[in-house]
């Protein structure tokens, strides 16, 4: 318990003293938790091998960002900017994906493993560019929106690329499986389509998207109202918090997006009259969860792999953000997104996000990539999400 309270201490200290500071000299907040992270992890060593463990923790706040998100939102609304979901966002991610593949091909990495690093590296970060937008102001306007377009189709996609991504495992590493732990056979324990035909899990998928909206349209009402009667606020702040928990869960159980969920959720809940006691209640939470995570991923830099490949690691993330800022400002041009927005869009997507972290754990238990090549990309992943906040900086001059 003793050890428990000083790390969570170490955690606090850190953000508090950091990120005032980092506002204060007109970084942001996502950059102080960044270098808080560093500091108390690979500086002083305060923290250790428990960071990447509560950084699953802390990625639950990514899904209460996204059902936030999720309220502002009328289906009307979303349905209003579909071209730019599909369009904007599926080009942005079969590009983006070609382009890479090609630069580790050239590289001399096999074909599944150039596959594999250009899904990964695709995907931008939900958390820092929407924590920023929001800070800034910058949601409604037409950059914010388009990099909300894409940021949303890279979270649908995150679904596929689960499935597609085994089919890509290396016979070498398959054979050496005894030596790994299988912790996505651990998930499937806790699944309700794991051993079900293709057809079945299907059908259990939609049943359970449409029992969804159709909960949360005709029955959250209701629940609202009857919890409001009691006049406890806690209690009302509980039911905001089982709502988000129990609808994480429930896609995790049919193999889906918990983010994608929620945010679905938020969608639906968006024209209830308790929205905004909703968004009141989840915000403090989000926002503690989120700089935990940015934490979290500054603490998880490893300077041991980073000092021994320097040059390389520096090349590969600079050259990682500049190929995927080319890309996006092609396609702003062909979606003629012009003047600042044009910037703000392809500055604020050209990092790598928290869920390629997520897919390159995923990636060495199923024995995609080897995990010496997987912890030197994690890097590079974490390294673009550190110099994001430099990239609003420049656009904000």
């Amino acid at each position: 318990m003793t050890s428990l309270l000083v790390q969570a201490f170490i955690y606090l200290c850190a953000a508090v003293i950091m990120v005032p500071l980092a506002k204060r000299f007109g970084l942001g907040s996502v950059l102080g938790y960044l270098i808080a992270g560093v500091i108390i992890g690979p500086v002083t060593g305060l923290v250790g091998q428990e960071a990447s463990t509560i950084q699953h923790f802390a990625e639950f706040g990514v899904v209460m960002m996204l059902f936030l998100v999720g309220l502002e939102l009328e289906a009307s609304a979303l349905w209003k900017m579909r071209h730019r979901l599909l369009g904007l966002g599926g080009l942005q991610l079969l590009l983006t994906t070609v382009a890479i593949s090609g630069m580790a091909l050239l590289l001399s990495q096999s074909w599944s493993i150039s596959l594999a690093i250009g899904l990964i590296f695709s995907l931008s970060s939900t958390a820092i560019v929407l924590q920023t937008f929001n800070e800034k102001g910058l949601t409604k306007t037409e950059g914010g929106s388009s990099a909300f377009s894409v940021l949303l189709f890279q979270d649908i996609a995150v679904i596929p690329m689960l499935a597609l991504l085994p089919l890509l495992a290396l016979p070498e590493l398959q054979a050496a499986a005894a030596n790994l732990v299988d912790t996505a056979a651990q998930h499937e324990e806790l699944s309700l389509v794991a051993d079900l035909p293709a057809w079945a899990a299907a059908i259990v998928v939609l049943a359970t998207v449409i029992g969804l909206v159709a909960s949360g349209h005709y029955f959250s009402g209701p629940l609202f109202r009857f919890v409001a009667k009691a006049e406890l606020p806690e209690v009302f702040t509980a039911t905001a918090l089982m709502l988000v928990v129990g609808i994480a869960a429930l896609m995790n159980l049919v193999g889906l997006s918990p983010a994608l969920g929620t945010f679905l959720a938020g969608v639906v809940l968006a024209s209830s009259e308790f929205r905004h006691q909703l968004e009141a209640d989840i915000e403090p939470f989000k926002g503690l969860l989120l700089g935990l995570f940015f934490i979290t991923v500054g603490a998880a830099i490893n300077f041991e792999i980073l000092n021994n490949n320097l040059a390389v690691i520096i090349g590969l993330t600079l050259g990682l953000m500049l190929l995927k800022a080319l890309v996006l400002f092609v396609l702003a041009i062909v979606f003629d997104i012009r003047g600042s927005d044009r910037w703000l869009f392809f500055l604020s997507l050209a990092q790598a996000g928290e869920f390629g972290l997520v897919l390159l754990s995923y990636a060495i238990t199923q024995h995609i990539l080897p995990e010496p090549l997987a912890q030197t990309l994690s890097i590079v992943v974490a390294l673009s999400m550190f110099l994001t906040p430099v990239l609003f900086i420049i656009f904000d001059k």
